[in-house]
C-alpha cells in the first residue's frame, strides 16, 4: 500500500515537472492541453518537443507533433499494454492502420474489424477521440508522418517506408472510401461576413474584438485560426498611408501596416511572410487594442463574463467557436460554417470581383496554384453558361 502510494506520488511529481517544462513552450503548446500532454508524453517525449524548438521548427509543426504524440503514446498503451516502444515495430505500425482505417460495412458483420471497443472507450476517456467511424486517411497518414518525424529525431529509424505499410494503408483507404469532407462547408464571402459584422455591432468590448478579429481574418488573406491564435502586437508595423484608389492621387488615403506571420504552414524554414491590412480592418484592429489597453503579447485575447481581458491568447479553437457563434446570432447555421471558411471565402470573394489569381495569392499566401484555383473555377463556374444549357 506504502508502495503504491509512492509510486504515485512520483508519477503526480514528474507530471507536475513536465508541464512545468511544457510551460516553457508557452507560444507552442494550446495552454487548455498543456497539462493534459504533461501527463499523456514522458520525459523523453518533452525532451524531443524542446529539442525540436531549439532546432527552429515551426510553431504549427510542434503543435501538430505534440498532439499526435499524446494520441500515440495512449493508443499503444491501450492497445498493447505497454508504453510507446522506440523504434515502433513494423506490427505496431500495421496494427495502428488496422484499427483506425476499417470498412463500415465489415464491421457491422465482425464487431472485432477494426479499433477494439476497450481501446476506443479508453480514448474517449481520455478526450482523444470524439467522433465515431473510422478515421480520415489524411489524419492517420499526418500521424504516422509525426511518428517517423520523431523517431528519426531520436537517432533512430523505423519501417515507415516500408512496402508493408504502404500496402496496408492503400488498402484501408480503399475499403473505407468516404468522400472528402471541406473543412468548413459553406464559404465566409463579403455578404456573410457582413452579416457576421452586424452580429457584433455595439461598443462591447467582446464585440470590438469580435469585430477585428474577423475583420483581420478575412482581409489579410483568410489567415488560420492558428495563425490568427498566435498573433501579438510586435508582428504588426505601421505603413504609410495608401490610396483608396492607387491609380487616383486625389482618392482618400487609407490606412496601411503590415501582418508579419514568420513561418507559416506553407513556407519554409528561411521564410519569413507578410500581409498587408488596408482600411476599415486597420481601424478596427487599432480600436480593439486601445480599448484594451493591450500594447504587448497576445494580440487577440480572452474576455471573461466580467469583461476581464486575459494576458494570454485566444487557442484556435476560440477562433473557431467564436465564428459559430456569430453565425448564429446573425441567423446563419452554425454548423455549415468554421474558421476555415473565412480562408476559402476570401479567395471565392476575390474570384468574384474578378481580382487576378496571381493577385489573391500574394494575399492567402497560398502555394498550390491548384488548391487556389479550385475556388476561382468553382465561381467562374457558376457565372458561366456552360450550366445554363436548359433553365
Amino acid at each position: 500500500m506504502i508502495d503504491n502510494h509512492r509510486t504515485a506520488e512520483l508519477d503526480s511529481q514528474a507530471a507536475h515537472r513536465r508541464a512545468e517544462e511544457l510551460d516553457a513552450l508557452d507560444a507552442i503548446l494550446p495552454f487548455d492541453r498543456r497539462d493534459q500532454l504533461a501527463g499523456l508524453l514522458t520525459d523523453e517525449d518533452v525532451a524531443t518537443l524542446k529539442h525540436l524548438a531549439g532546432e527552429g521548427m515551426g510553431e504549427n509543426t510542434l503543435r501538430a507533433l505534440a498532439s499526435d504524440l499524446g494520441y500515440l503514446e495512449v493508443w499503444c498503451q491501450l492497445a498493447t499494454g505497454a508504453p510507446l516502444p522506440w523504434p515502433a515495430p513494423e506490427a505496431l505500425l500495421l496494427k495502428f492502420v488496422a484499427h483506425h482505417l476499417w470498412d463500415p460495412v465489415k464491421r457491422a458483420e465482425d464487431p472485432v474489424h477494426g479499433m477494439p471497443a476497450e481501446v476506443e472507450a479508453g480514448l474517449r476517456a481520455e478526450r482523444l477521440l470524439r467522433s465515431s467511424g473510422p478515421h480520415a486517411p489524411g489524419t492517420v497518414r499526418r500521424r504516422l508522418t509525426s511518428w517517423s518525424t520523431l523517431t528519426r529525431w531520436r537517432g533512430l529509424s523505423g519501417a515507415f517506408g516500408g512496402p508493408s505499410l504502404k500496402s496496408a494503408l492503400r488498402l484501408a483507404v480503399r475499403a473505407g472510401a468516404r468522400p472528402r469532407q471541406r473543412k468548413s462547408k459553406k464559404a465566409v464571402t463579403g455578404d456573410v461576413l457582413a452579416r457576421l459584422l452586424e452580429a457584433c455591432a455595439t461598443d462591447r468590448l467582446v464585440d470590438v474584438r469580435d469585430r477585428a478579429l474577423l475583420l483581420t481574418a478575412f482581409a489579410s488573406g483568410g489567415r488560420r485560426r492558428s495563425e490568427l491564435a498566435g498573433l501579438r502586437v510586435d508582428d504588426l508595423v505601421d505603413e504609410e498611408p495608401v490610396r483608396a484608389d492607387p491609380t487616383d492621387k486625389s482618392s482618400p488615403p487609407l490606412p496601411c501596416l503590415s501582418i508579419h506571420l514568420g513561418r507559416t504552414k506553407t513556407t519554409t524554414s528561411d521564410d519569413s511572410e507578410h500581409v498587408l491590412l488596408i482600411g476599415r480592418p486597420v481601424t478596427a484592429l487599432k480600436r480593439w487594442l486601445a480599448e484594451a489597453a493591450i500594447v504587448e503579447g497576445a494580440l487577440f485575447r480572452r474576455i471573461d463574463q466580467w469583461g476581464n481581458i486575459d494576458r494570454r491568447s485566444l487557442t484556435p479553437q476560440s477562433v473557431n467557436l467564436i465564428l459559430k457563434r456569430r453565425c448564429q446570432q446573425a441567423g446563419l447555421d452554425p454548423a455549415l460554417f468554421s474558421a476555415h471558411g473565412l480562408r476559402s471565402g476570401y479567395l471565392t470573394e476575390a474570384a468574384n470581383r474578378g481580382i487576378p489569381l496571381p493577385e489573391a495569392m500574394q494575399q492567402s499566401l497560398h502555394k498550390s496554384v491548384a488548391q487556389a484555383a479550385s475556388y476561382y473555377n468553382s465561381a467562374e463556374r457558376k457565372q458561366g453558361r456552360a450550366a445554363r444549357m436548359i433553365i
